[in-house]
């Protein structure tokens, strides 16, 4: 029977240490990486010098061969890192979580032997992203030192870490106008109309990111040919344009108009609330008018994402 014995988890087993592992592996869902944003990242000392320093936080590194599991290490504290300076010739290296387990390779003793260590692995190519091939271990940052260099800056340095799981959320938000707004011909400013697609919405700490999808439906077209232009905008963030061209003119009419962006979170808007709403700008070619009223659902879709900071 080539299944690992016992299962986890049974009174009275004894169980071997990867059982453990592969359960680590199985909850991260195979993924490996920091735990959250601001885990285990990599900058200049506080004296700038032949090093860096890695920040708090853990990881999981997964084992590089099959049937090994994954690892869990916690860095609590400024772990500091040597590296050597150059001479004459550029150098990158790539910082890195390693896990150096004497049951897969190496002969280091748990019982006395730092066998997770924060490791240099030494000149690597300049846009390098991952570790060595056969290497149990996770990459944190790359460092590319001019020639004869000696002193280590955040310039220097590349962020490499990933996110074993980042956490998502996602939220819907609906408004239904109970009266008629109206945008009529206008000369071509921005105005935050319709002023009833307007949501309060809180960032969370750990989103660098989030997807807006804003949905009209039954939108009204009336008098003319209509050419405007709709923009979301959270926050600070101005989406991109979305254009609403119809040609069907004098008729009264009703479309869908969706409007979608990926945005990037600044730090000053993470663990805030803040408004996402719409703006519009009725162009001067056309002379046809807008309208949201009983007829129109708005229909906001967010989700924020987790990475890197």
């Amino acid at each position: 029977m080539t299944l690992i014995q016992p299962p986890m988890m049974v009174n009275g087993g004894t169980h071997p240490a990867r059982t453990m592992r592969m359960m680590i592996r199985d909850l991260s869902r195979g993924s490996q990486g920091v735990t959250e944003y601001n885990d285990l990242k990599v900058t200049q000392q506080t004296t700038p010098g032949a090093g860096v320093q890695v920040g708090d936080g853990s990881g999981v590194v997964r084992g590089a061969s099959w049937g090994q599991g994954s690892y869990t290490q916690y860095n609590v504290g400024t772990a500091l890192v040597d590296i050597a300076p150059t001479e004459a010739t550029p150098r990158t290296d790539m910082v890195v979580l390693r896990i150096l387990d004497p049951e897969y390779e190496g002969s280091l003793d748990p019982a006395t032997n730092d066998i997770g260590f924060f490791d240099v692995v030494s000149n690597v190519s300049a846009t390098a992203t991952t570790v060595p091939a056969g290497m149990t271990a996770i990459p944190l940052a790359r460092v590319t030192q001019p020639e004869n260099c000696a002193t280590i800056t955040n310039a220097m340095i590349t962020d490499l870490r990933r996110i074993a799981n980042p956490r998502r959320e996602r939220q819907l938000y609906t408004a239904f106008p109970s009266s008629a707004s109206r945008l009529t011909y206008q000369d071509a400013q921005w105005r935050n109309w319709p002023a009833q697609a307007r949501w309060s919405i809180y960032v969370p700490p750990w989103a660098v990111s989030a997807k807006a999808v804003t949905t009209i439906a039954g939108l009204r077209l009336d008098t003319a040919d209509v050419y405007a232009h709709m923009q979301q905008v959270f926050g600070t963030v101005l989406g991109q344009d979305t254009h609403i061209d119809d040609d069907q003119g004098a008729n009264t009419r009703r479309n869908t108009v969706v409007l979608a962006d990926s945005l990037v979170i600044p730090s000053a808007m993470r663990g805030t609330t803040q408004n996402l709403y719409l703006q519009t700008a009725m162009q001067k070619s056309e002379s046809g008018n807008l309208q949201v009223d009983g007829g129109t659902s708005l229909i906001a879709d967010v989700e924020f994402e987790e990475g890197v900071v």
